[in-house]
């Protein structure tokens, strides 16, 4: 057999090369950094949302005392846990950390990014800059024109049911998800996109709502999203860290729907506010009746079997577990701020996976994570 000639494998490298040089940019990054991982913002620009005095958690009494059941311990390992942190009362009762991680390592958030969203148009509806959920988003979106002939609102946005065509895939190169993560111009990308079914009818979990309603946020205040937040959220919520929300190029816009950095006591914040109907630290930083929207479920909404939608609200999730009510944030590897109000306690876990396997398509690792804490607090 005749070997094959050493200036045809290099014509070969040359030819893959150019490939690669002629697609996309956005193709070219996903290519090289392949899986999205949580300390993605270091391969991104990233704008600081700012801390002010910070406000220290204490520790209960029983810090740290209670260990994790083994067996529990085993899926926290599987699915590579960072961080878990369980507050009730307001206090730390248990706290540790994975990897070589720390209560300084920050995170990406993930679709926990989303629920951050869904707090700053609250804070937009309390100060009557946003007069209606039911506006169209044209009211301020001028530019966004694929209608349709449909009324796309606020409300639609924040419910995932906006009617938008968009695919949410996270495992192909050729979705727009993609395109949104690795890409370089999400404002044009996100005005560009069209209406193709009556907005408001059927929950479609869809990373282009969240991002479209940061395009709000933005047009209403003048501010980035990320001044927004900081003015709003962090320096309120007394942040012991700055966050990090990486963006779609230098000086661009915050990747809205995802990519929110921070660390776990941090990421607790949001949950004990929320907990809190919208105070922290005796301000009143989101109004009780938005929250109460928030985490209620959007019941008008069917899902795509016909069902009634009994566990998403605006852009935050709930479950009944062991007869708690459990409303959460959470990301795809498996990034979760669980707020349980009958138990006035807030947990978080952070890690670089979540389970493959569905329990009543939630993922299964939830549950784990929700018997843990419910062993720290002495429940079964």
């Amino acid at each position: 057999m005749k070997k094959k000639p050493k200036h045809l494998l290099l014509y070969l490298a040359v030819f893959l090369l150019l490939v690669i040089i002629a697609v996309p940019g956005h193709y070219r990054r996903a290519l090289v950094y392949g899986h999205v991982n949580i300390d993605d913002f270091k391969i991104f620009e990233n704008r600081i949302v700012a801390n002010a005095k910070a406000i220290p958690w204490q520790h209960d009494s029983l810090y740290n005392v209670q260990k994790i059941d083994p067996s529990q311990l085993k899926v926290f390992d599987t699915f590579g846990t960072t961080a878990f942190v369980v507050i009730r009362d307001k206090k730390i009762i248990h706290e540790e950390y994975w990897d070589g991680a720390s209560d300084t390592t920050r995170s990406n958030s993930f679709s926990v990014a989303k629920s951050i969203v869904s707090l700053l148009v609250g804070c937009l509806v309390d100060e009557g800059k946003i007069k209606s959920l039911e506006q169209p988003i044209t009211d301020f979106l001028p530019d966004f024109k694929n209608t349709n002939g449909f009324t796309l609102r606020i409300k639609d946005l924040l419910t995932m049911s906006s009617g938008i065509d968009w695919d949410e895939g996270y495992s192909s190169l050729f979705s727009p998800t993609t395109k949104a993560y690795y890409g370089s111009h999400l404002e044009d990308q996100m005005l560009g996109l069209s209406v193709i079914s009556e907005p408001g009818k059927v929950f479609n979990y869809q990373s282009c709502d969240t991002q479209l309603l940061s395009l709000i946020i933005e047009k209403i205040t003048g501010k980035t999203l990320s001044d927004y937040a900081s003015e709003k959220l962090w320096k309120p919520l007394g942040a012991e860290h700055p966050a990090l929300w990486s963006l779609d190029h230098a000086d661009g816009i915050e990747k809205a729907y995802c990519c929110f950095n921070s660390t776990a006591t941090d990421f607790a914040r949001i949950g004990q506010m929320v907990l809190d109907s919208g105070q922290f630290n005796n301000q009143q930083i989101v109004s009780k009746d938005y929250l109460k929207l928030a985490t209620s479920p959007a019941n008008w909404l069917k899902e795509k079997d016909g069902k009634s939608l009994d566990s998403y609200g605006y852009q935050f999730w709930m479950l009944t577990y062991k007869a708690h009510k459990v409303v959460y944030a959470r990301g795809v590897l498996g990034q979760y701020i669980f707020i349980i109000p009958s138990l006035n306690t807030v947990a978080v876990r952070l890690g670089t996976a979540r389970s493959d396997k569905r329990v009543n398509n939630l993922p299964e690792d939830i549950f784990t994570y929700l018997d843990a804490t419910l062993a720290m607090l002495g429940e079964k």
